[in-house]
């Protein structure tokens, strides 16, 4: 009897013990490996398993160990050998940043040229772990990966010189950046606002540049403008920034620094005025924009800027500088006596071209010392520098001009690569500096432009996702606006654009949240998000779709102003619409509602849905909707312009035609055009409309205000159609933001009554 009794508690005991081993993780792995094949079986990882390698991949080893340890509670650490896993150099293997990744039930075995081939290989392994575990075995599906990235160069940045991030949270950021393959971090540490690195041979840096006397408070755009009265800045000791490379390093993240020049340097100007064109004293920036202060071109200048640079190569052990070279106003060199002898001198054509001398002298000097530099796309505005790095922003236009004169590029265009722009329509999003990219629309990114030839396209080292900072006071608005939109670049960066599927990384995506989750990330959710278009069907009726990014929930509708329930419509096929309609829907599952409501109201005037014509082409970056966007019965948010009822021209006259299919009586044509000149944007002054074959009527436009009202009140005019004329703005006037270049030009809803 004691026998049987003996067995069946050692029986039940085996039972507990399996129940806690948890199914395995089915691989979803962000980024998408090139080879990835499922076998059957799954790998037991406990205390018993012995982990081992080859002694140059010691700190991938350790740093495995580590992380078992601490997120885990499993060290493994035996030597009975009864499971394994093995780090190997494979001499085979071509590419450092390559791995090949076997898991069988017997043992892992991770191969690859270098540690950070190994490296790459945990990331993916450690997405097949639990995010926690309180079991004594952990089981791992078995596979095979073989893994390699598209392109070499795969960055984020970050700005701390408008918002200035803890130590530790810049250490969360590489974590994060590293775990999805990133291999450089872009540091911008200096700007109009905050000079943010410790330079020893200039103090006033520390004392003066690095605090502005208050902040803007809200939107530049906001009239009036306030402030916050606080005091606000700080920097980096240079034994943080050891320490921030150390730890990057350690996980096979580059830094690149970014030390602003010639623009972009009112801070450093309000410690040293003698930088300055001026010599007069300026403060430190306390809002946003770009400012005409300037470094002057004088030996003075390039003595400090070749001192600072000194000190920074010794903190930044990478291949890299970048030296900016954006957004550099030319008021302060046109007015200066010494800048146009300058110019003279050195027989320039103009202040590009001395902007030209100005990058080309500090390249000079920084390959003096072993380094290469990187600068934004105007460092290719009056002649490139002879071994720069062109980082083309303001689309892909520098990264093309950059490639066919064969220099090295990064793409980082504004229309998929800027993380501080809105990434949904909802009212409720926090303030962004404007701007709409969605996260299908950074998965949609093809890093090499279309007017490259297969040649040309070599110079393209990769993309790199940007987050300034002007309006992210806190970690977790920055976690909020980068992920996770960084994320879906990671992988338009590492994997095969062939292989790249949407709706299949949605999928991944979710699971790879919960890692977020458990590491605390406040990333921001958006799958369930549902959006909506109006179209027309098989028989020519207007009709309103609705869809959310995953198809795991349900799409709960109203028609009656009221916000959807549990009770409300369900959404199965597109919503008819025959007069004015306001749809208000959101995504459920059961009986909770788990997104924000997306509302329209369907204006339905004589223009919507009928077929339009544009002049010109809407920017890229201000295009979501398309053309019809002017005319699909949906206005704009009045407090942005980032979505897809506003669309976005730079610098163009645009004639729009609209065609009503027969002679229609117009009694009325109304719009509406944003005037955020604080980002360039100026409302029209006048504009033209012609019906048909009749002679045009203009109009003048008062355009004050942030938002700019136009009615064109008429008596009965007939016409099929409308000829609508929009000059552009013209030349923004020296002194405001923008100054000498032309006005953007954004156009809401054209209402024909």
């Amino acid at each position: 009897m004691k026998i049987l009794k003996y067995f069946i508690l050692l029986l039940l005991t085996f039972t507990q013990c399996a129940k806690k081993i948890e199914k395995p993780i089915q691989p979803s792995i962000i980024p998408l490996p090139n080879f990835q094949n499922i076998t059957e079986g799954v790998f037991l990882l406990s205390n018993n398993t012995h982990i081992t390698g080859d002694q140059e991949l010691s700190l991938v080893i350790d740093y495995f160990q580590s992380y078992l340890k601490t997120n885990l509670r499993i060290s493994p650490n035996s030597l009975q050998k009864k499971t394994q896993v093995l780090f190997s150099i494979d001499e085979k293997i071509n590419n450092d940043e390559e791995y090949h990744l076997s898991i069988t039930e017997k043992d892992i075995q991770i191969k690859s040229k270098t540690a950070k081939g190994a490296f790459y290989a945990v990331q993916s392994l450690i997405q097949l772990l639990p995010t926690n575990n309180d079991t004594k075995e952990i089981a791992i599906q078995c596979l095979e990966i073989k893994d390699k990235p598209e392109f070499a160069y795969r960055g984020m940045h970050l700005d701390v010189a408008r918002h200035m991030f803890s130590i530790s949270f810049i250490k969360k950021y590489i974590d994060v950046i590293a775990s999805l393959k990133y291999n450089t971090f872009h540091w911008h540490l200096t700007e109009d606002q905050g000079w943010r690195i410790e330079i020893k041979k200039y103090p006033k840096l520390q004392e003066i540049a690095a605090f502005r006397d208050e902040t803007l408070i809200g939107h530049y755009n906001d009239q009036p403008q306030e402030y916050d009265g606080i005091r606000y800045g700080g920097y980096y000791t240079q034994k943080e920034i050891k320490e921030i490379v150390q730890y990057a390093s350690e996980r096979f993240v580059e830094i690149i620094p970014e030390i602003e020049m010639p623009g972009h340097s009112q801070a450093a100007i309000a410690a040293y005025p003698e930088l300055g064109c001026t010599g007069e004293k300026v403060e430190v920036a306390t809002k946003w924009g770009v400012f005409d202060e300037v470094y002057c071109p004088s030996e003075t200048t390039f003595k400090f800027l070749e001192d600072v640079i000194d000190e920074v190569i010794e903190l930044f052990p990478g291949k890299y500088i970048h030296i900016g070279g954006d957004e550099t106003p030319k008021t302060k060199w046109k007015n200066s006596t010494f800048c146009q002898e300058l110019i003279k001198e050195k027989n320039l054509k103009d202040e590009n071209g001395l902007q030209s001398y100005f990058i080309s002298r500090m390249e000079k000097y920084i390959n003096s010392k072993g380094k290469q530099i990187i600068g934004w796309d105007e460092i290719l505005e009056g002649g490139l520098a002879p071994n720069a790095t062109v980082m083309s922003w303001r689309g892909n236009e520098g990264a093309i001009k950059g490639a066919k004169e064969h220099h090295n590029v990064i793409l980082t265009p504004l229309s998929h690569c800027y993380f501080d722009y809105y990434q949904s329509e909802n009212e409720n999003e926090p303030l962004a500096i404007g701007g709409f990219l969605p996260l299908e629309k950074v998965y949609s990114f093809n890093p090499i432009p279309e007017e490259l030839t297969k040649e040309e396209s070599k110079y393209v080292l990769g993309a790199q996702g940007n987050v300034w900072t002007e309006y992210m006071k806190t970690p977790e608005k920055v976690e909020y606006m980068a992920f996770p939109r960084a994320i879906a670049l990671a992988e338009v960066l590492w994997s095969k654009p062939d292989h790249k599927n949407f709706e299949d990384f949605k999928n991944r995506l979710i699971q790879f949240q919960d890692r977020l989750t458990s590491k605390k990330v406040n990333f921001a959710n958006h799958l369930y998000e549902v959006s909506g278009n109006l179209g027309r069907n098989e028989d020519n009726k207007l009709m309103y779709s609705l869809s959310s990014a995953t198809k795991d929930a349900q799409i709960r509708y109203t028609l009656n102003g009221n916000n959807p329930t549990e009770n409300s419509n369900v959404y199965t096929k597109p919503i008819d619409i025959n007069e004015t309609t306001t749809i208000k829907a959101a995504s459920f599952k059961g009986a909770n509602k788990i997104s924000n409501i997306h509302q329209n109201r369907i204006n339905l005037h004589k223009a919507v849905g009928k077929n339009i014509t544009l002049s010109v082409e809407p920017n890229e970056s201000y295009n979501a909707g398309g053309k019809q966007a002017l005319i699909n019965g949906i206005s704009g948010s009045n407090k942005r312009y980032g979505d897809k009822e506003w669309l976005g021209f730079f610098g163009d006259d645009i004639t729009i035609t609209i065609d009503l299919d027969s002679i229609t009586t117009i009694n009325s044509i109304k719009t509406r055009f944003y005037n955020g000149n604080g980002q360039w944007i100026y409302a029209p002054q006048k504009l033209s409309i012609k019906f048909d074959n009749t002679e045009k009527q203009t109009f003048n436009i008062n355009n004050e205000g942030l938002l700019v009202d136009f009615q064109a009140k008429l008596k009965n005019a007939k016409a099929k159609t409308i000829k609508i004329e929009i000059p552009n703005f013209g030349v923004i006037p020296k002194g405001r933001q923008g100054g000498g270049y032309r006005a953007w030009t954004f156009i809401d809803e054209i209402l024909i009554e």
